[in-house]
């Protein structure tokens, strides 16, 4: 998958956090940390250069397993 791509995908799951966070106005500070939090790694993953697969796996995990906390 090219690079192009790959921060077109994340930029879509950003963008899906996003929209969760700002339209739920019910949302507890501790839902706010994880969604916020699921965002920053994803935005650090996006920008670093010379991603191996296996750190956008890792990531992308640890990013689904903070939204299961979420989702809970």
């Amino acid at each position: 998958m090219s690079r192009k791509r790959q921060n077109q995908i994340i930029d879509e799951i950003i963008h899906s956090i996003t929209l969760v966070s700002e339209n739920q106005s019910s949302l507890s500070v501790k839902d706010r940390n994880i969604l916020a939090e699921s965002i920053d790694e994803l935005n650090r993953l996006k920008k670093k250069k010379g991603k191996t697969y296996k750190e956008i796996e890792n990531t992308i995990s640890f990013v689904c397993s903070k939204l299961l906390k979420f989702f809970k």
